[in-house]
């Protein structure tokens, strides 16, 4: 396979864990207000690219992630996931972000990370995308870890 996959990435959670990291001691933004801009990791701009994936997005901060969040990982302005302003309720138990990353990435094989993946989107996603996924769930408290991104350098996307 010669495409790169899609990485869809999630911001609130996997980049900004909710609780701190380390010594908290590292400021946040006193340009955007918020102090949790502290907690992001710059080592995880570096290990993401590392991955050899399309970088997306894919976070209700929008643009404002290439404005804000990118600087601060040493990561290029990266394309962003426009959320549609449909009311599409899912399916029970599913994230209302699974139809249409699934949609977005059009066949193509895409990791995404977010820390509210569950079972029922990864049902979805094998039975509807026609190409390999994963559908990676990070800890909230925590961030990204070295476990997940060994979890996505392990992943290999063949197809199905």
């Amino acid at each position: 396979m010669t495409e790169r996959p899609l990485l869809f990435l999630d911001v609130d959670g996997p980049l900004i864990p909710f609780r701190a990291r380390r010594d908290e001691r590292r400021s946040g933004d006193e340009e955007t207000g918020n102090p949790l801009l502290g907690r992001l990791e710059p080592a995880d701009g570096r290990r993401l690219l590392e991955l050899g994936c399309r970088l997306v997005w894919a976070t209700t901060w929008m643009a404002e992630a290439n404005d804000v969040v990118a600087p601060r990982l040493g990561l290029p302005a990266l394309p962003v996931v426009e959320w549609p302003d449909e009311d599409d309720v899912p399916m029970r138990g599913m994230h209302w972000k699974t139809a249409f990353l699934t949609r977005w990435a059009d066949g193509r094989p895409f990791v995404w990370l977010d820390d509210e993946i569950g079972e029922a989107d990864r049902r979805w996603v094998a039975g509807r995308h026609p190409g390999p996924a994963l559908l990676h769930r990070v800890d909230p408290a925590a961030g990204l870890t070295e476990a997940d991104f060994a979890a996505v350098r392990r992943w290999e996307p063949r197809s199905r």
